[in-house]
């Protein structure tokens, strides 16, 4: 087949008109156009007023051949790549030892798809529960303020990731098409097909909790393990310092579970974990990450400021946007602040996993029919802003964090203030236009409290920045809540070309937690190449 790309065609054009444009770029009738899917669609809304559609499409024509002497050096039309996934092992017969995976995030769950796939049984090890009664803890937390440190937005079946917008667009090369893989994995457990093609795929958060338990229940059905509430204690650890291996694991009810391949699979904010780890001698270093609040906006305004009068059309759905600023002045010059994970018609939510402390975090359902925009307006920091340990981002946050659940009045409410209020450096007394969606609550303070003060600066000079691109993004009545800390994780558990941890054999990092991704896509495909690691691993050691 063909693959015909950057055909660019009318918001409202027809499925004739696509017909009529593919025949017409590869210059053939309608008998020699035998058949022709959809591999790719986006939009190009540079012009608000006159947004194109552009498609990538796999055309099946008795041409071939002959269109593509003509066009040898275009990659407007090119033969359509095998994007078929291919296991790399299949697991010895007998299977002496079995692989863990602790973590059943995006990562564990498309290690541990993979490895059952691939026939190595893995066992799965989660500290949380199971989706559906992790959400029950987690919607129960918002409404009722009743907390639970071990079931949250963070921590249980699915990851931070299923309360989020179940966004799945990622930068990341797909030359060995893991991310085709994780996709298509996702519509066989549920997910809408059109996550294979159009550009910014979603799920939304209540659709990912089913398809989370399909895909359980096909790892369960190859040969997998799983097991919630399992809290891994320790590693296992053989060996000097020069020549470490595991062993194994202990769970927090003393249970040992052996095995020399161990996938460490936790998220961002496993931080009990990360000290655990550095306190037996695994290698860890600090890394950036950003810091800042959550900003809502009419949902109706971004859409007109991005789409014009093509506002509200239903391909084009809730408008988003990705902003950047690099500051110039004061204390803040040199630091970049960014738009972060935005939500279009969604909600700010409470992200917390430790009792005291308030965490936020945007998600949205699969419609984004809320009737608010939210995104992080975080700053970048480094290792430099937070010196000490490996873990020294951990308290960094932490502090942070008990700082804004003071601020929100110690119930779990965030702290919240208009734009107008914090640019003017006063605080907020009563709300605008705007009504805040985080629940439990917001409080209503001065934000300049609850960061740093070059964090402060920094997102003061780039909200108006801001506006320049999106005029009324400083609308006076839009929302801050306070505060989001968990971009990304604090720390690299650094690993070698087998992804495997610098000083400690059959230690597998991998995903967010260990610093290796930065999203649902990511996290999955990375999990994907760990479980591939370790496959080979033990084909070659006949394990």
């Amino acid at each position: 087949m063909l693959r015909v790309n950057d055909v660019k065609l009318p918001l409202d054009h027809t499925e004739a008109d696509l017909r009529s444009a593919i025949l017409q770029r590869l210059k053939i009738s309608a008998t020699d156009l035998k058949n022709y899917t959809v591999f790719k669609r986006s939009y190009d809304a540079r012009k608000r007023d006159n947004i194109s559609l552009v498609y990538a499409v796999d055309v099946d024509t008795p041409k071939q051949k002959q269109i593509l002497k003509t066009t040898q050096k275009s990659q407007r039309i090119i033969p359509t790549p095998d994007m078929t996934y291919r296991p790399v092992a299949q697991a010895p017969n007998p299977l002496k030892t079995r692989p863990i995976v602790i973590g059943v995030g995006p990562c564990g769950m498309f290690s541990a798809l993979l490895l059952a796939q691939m026939g190595f049984r893995p066992i799965v090890l989660e500290r949380g529960k199971a989706v559906h009664e992790r959400s029950q803890d987690t919607f129960g937390f918002w409404s009722k303020r009743k907390f639970n440190p071990e079931s949250n937005a963070q921590f249980g079946e699915g990851g931070a990731g299923t309360f989020s917008d179940g966004k799945l667009y990622s930068r990341i090369k797909d030359n060995d098409h893991h991310g085709r893989k994780v996709l298509t994995e996702l519509v066989a457990a549920g997910a809408v097909p059109e996550i294979l093609y159009i550009s910014k795929p979603h799920i939304g958060t209540y659709r990912l909790v089913k398809i989370v338990e399909n895909i359980r229940h096909k790892v369960i059905e190859l040969g997998g393990e799983i097991r919630f509430q399992s809290r891994v204690e320790r590693l296992e650890i053989e060996g000097d310092k020069n020549n470490r291996k595991v062993r194994g694991v202990t769970l927090e009810s003393g249970e040992f579970i052996e095995s020399d391949r161990v996938i460490l699979a936790v998220g961002h904010s496993a931080r009990d974990t990360f000290e655990m780890l550095l306190e037996q001698g695994v290698y860890i270093e600090p890394k950036p990450f950003s810091v800042g609040f959550r900003i809502e906006h009419p949902q109706p305004l971004i859409n007109e400021r991005r789409f014009g009068k093509n506002s509200n059309h239903p391909v084009l759905g809730a408008a988003d946007y990705k902003l950047v600023h690099h500051c110039e002045k004061g204390i803040a010059k040199g630091r970049s602040v960014y738009s972060f994970c935005m939500c279009p018609g969604g909600k700010v939510v409470a992200a917390t996993s430790e009792t005291g402390r308030v965490v936020t975090n945007g998600m949205s359902q699969y419609e984004r029919s809320g009737k608010n925009a939210n995104s992080g307006i975080v700053v970048g920091i480094t290792p430099a802003d937070y010196p000490g340990s490996p873990l020294a981002g951990i308290p960094f946050q932490r502090q942070l964090e008990e700082k804004a659940y003071e601020l929100g009045g110690k119930t779990y409410e965030a702290p919240g203030q208009l734009v107008g209020d914090f640019l003017a450096g006063r605080p907020s007394t009563k709300l605008g236009t705007v009504e805040p969606s985080y629940k439990p609550g917001v409080h209503l303070c001065d934000l300049a409290e609850s960061l740093p003060d070059y964090a402060i600066a920094a997102i003061r000079e780039a909200i108006p920045a801001f506006d320049q691109k999106i005029p009324g993004f400083a609308m006076p009545d839009a929302v801050l809540t306070g505060v989001e800390t968990r971009t990304s994780s604090p720390i690299r558990i650094k690993r070698n070309e087998q992804y495997q941890s610098l000083n400690t054999q059959g230690l597998y990092p991998a995903g967010e937690g260990a610093g290796y991704a930065g999203g649902i896509l990511s996290a999955a495909v990375d999990g994907i190449k760990v479980a591939e690691a370790v496959a080979l691993s033990m084909v070659a050691t006949k394990s």
